[in-house]
Formats: C-alpha cells, structure tokens, sequence
C-alpha cells in the first residue's frame, strides 16, 4: 500500500509542475515601449526574432523604420516607427536624409522588404541597422503590439 500511495504523491506532484508549466507563455508579449533595452546593439544587418528586435529597438537614438507602402503603415505598425516605403521612387532620397550614426530597427510585412531597405540603406553608408525576420506577422504573433493611422 505505501508504493502506490508514493507513486501517487509523485504523479500528483508531476502533474502540478506540468499545469504550472502550462500557465506560462511560450511565446513571450513582445513591446515596443515595455520591457528591458538589449544589452548590446545588434551587428549590422543582423535578421532578428520578434523579441530580441523588441529588446534592440529600446536602445538609445534607434530609428523604427516602417518599409511598407503608407496603406499598410496607417492599417497598423509598431509604436513610434516611421514610414518610409522602400518601393517609393523617393525612397534613396529619404535614406540620404537619415542619420547614418543612429541605429535603425527595420521591418515590412514578412522580412523581404526590410532585407532589400537594409541593402539599398548599407550601400548608402547607412551601418547600423538590423530587421526583423517574419516581419509584422512575426511582430503579432509573438505579441506585440500596433497602432493605427498616424499615431
């Protein structure tokens, strides 16, 4: 009798770590204005998770640029980004205007744009600047949070 009555506290015991475990998130809440600033900025170009991209763009000065066309921006885009359309015949004229010493977190739709912006941005002596990889989509999956129209 005493085995079993062992075996069941060590069931019971399992079971609670295991419904503990199940509280918690997987994916953690990532945020553009909460949480903690990473502790060193990304290498240059550098494709990042929905959570380290929320860490690195707490880091003083850093730009968010937005890469989507101005529809997609005003329908929702991370809080205090601005957008600048990659695929905009003005785009390198906007690139020139930025300040090449500030970090700029970068990021589109799904990564492809923000991959191209990076490229065109590096080629303009833009060096620090990183994106992140899934893009929006991966933003909200993981979480975070937008705003809509001109905020």
């Amino acid at each position: 009798m005493k085995p079993r009555r062992t075996v069941a506290l060590v069931l019971s015991a399992l079971l609670a770590v295991i419904g503990l475990s199940g509280c918690s998130d997987s994916d953690p809440e990532v945020s553009a204005t909460a949480g903690t600033a990473a502790t060193a900025q990304p290498a240059a170009g550098s494709e990042l998770d929905a959570a380290d991209f929320a860490a690195a763009l707490k880091a003083p000065e850093t730009v968010i640029l937005d890469v989507r066309t101005p529809e997609e921006f005003a329908e929702g885009h991370i809080p205090g980004a601005v957008n600048i359309d990659v695929q905009a015949p003005d785009f390198a004229s906007q690139v020139a205007a930025l300040d090449p010493h500030v970090p700029y977190a970068v990021y589109c739709r799904s990564g492809n744009r923000s991959q191209v912006a990076l490229d065109l941005m590096a080629q303009m002596g833009v060096t620090d600047a990183y994106h992140l990889g899934g893009g929006v989509g991966a933003w909200q999956q993981a979480g975070g949070e937008l705003v809509s129209g001109g905020e």
